[in-house]
């Protein structure tokens, strides 16, 4: 069956939590896992550094309620993996192709994910402003379980202590000062001009990226979804600053 990729609703509002779509397919993968298919979502899949969201998925006019535990993205199409939570019976119910169905993301699981998001970009910012500025931004993991970011390229011993306290108190204090946090789908040349005169090599000159900016800074390609305003970090703790085999790492934690 020929799909078209999935309409990412989070790209327009990252901070909707309930939506409405169409089911296109309901089937059981090579894993055995059972995956949904539908024509849009508010499902954040995993990538980009940042988890999945999970939540539930309700199907109209049904008691059916599908457990979203893991979302993915292949080609453009996202996967809602999970399992049907009351479905009446052993026997495995028929979802039919073009039926309404009701989105809804766990709250605490995206605020979370989108606050470590969001200080792994703010951190990109601090590097410059404390004099980091020849470090060239690598990937970022923004997982619970011991988030940071990486930079392609090292700092010498001398130069790097201290540097962790500098870049905790700059995050800290960009985080009180606050600002909005905005994402749009921009021309090529415009995203350039808005993050600073270049993009990333790996973006495509054809095409129309997705910018977000923290405040009035600099902004950034980044298809993930992010706090409404920096203060919502609440704070970062820089817990280790290193630089071993051409890459300078960043571990950091936010407050609760």
């Amino acid at each position: 069956m020929e799909l078209s990729p999935t309409k990412l609703d989070y790209y327009d509002d990252m901070w909707k939590l309930q939506s409405k779509s169409t089911l296109l397919s309901y089937f059981q993968g090579d894993d055995g896992r059972r995956a949904l298919i539908l024509d849009s979502t508010i499902f954040h899949p995993q990538g980009g550094g940042q988890p999945s969201d999970t939540g539930f998925i309700t199907i109209a006019d049904s008691e059916l309620k599908f457990v979203v535990e893991d979302v993915r993205s292949k080609d453009g199409i996202v996967f809602h993996h999970g399992y049907i939570e009351n479905s009446g019976g052993n026997s495995e119910p028929e979802l039919a192709k073009g039926k309404e169905v009701f989105l809804y993301v766990d709250e605490l699981r995206r605020k979370l994910n989108s606050r470590l998001h969001s200080a792994g970009h703010l951190l990109d910012l601090c590097m410059r402003n404390v004099g980091l500025v020849h470090l060239e931004p690598g990937k970022g993991y923004h997982f619970p379980d011991g988030p940071f970011v990486e930079y392609k390229g090292t700092v010498p011993q001398n130069e790097l202590q201290g540097k962790q306290k500098d870049l905790e108190l700059e995050a800290n204090a960009l985080i009180s000062r606050g600002g909005k946090v905005s994402a749009a789908v921009l021309p090529y040349e415009e995203a350039s001009a808005l993050c600073g005169g270049c993009l990333p090599d790996y973006i495509p000159k054809s095409s129309t990226p997705r910018i977000i900016q923290l405040g009035n800074n600099p902004g950034c390609p980044c298809g993930g979804t992010h706090v409404s305003d920096i203060s919502e970090i609440i704070s970062i703790k820089v817990t280790q600053l290193r630089t071993k085999k051409g890459v300078t790492k960043v571990s950091y934690a936010v407050g609760s």
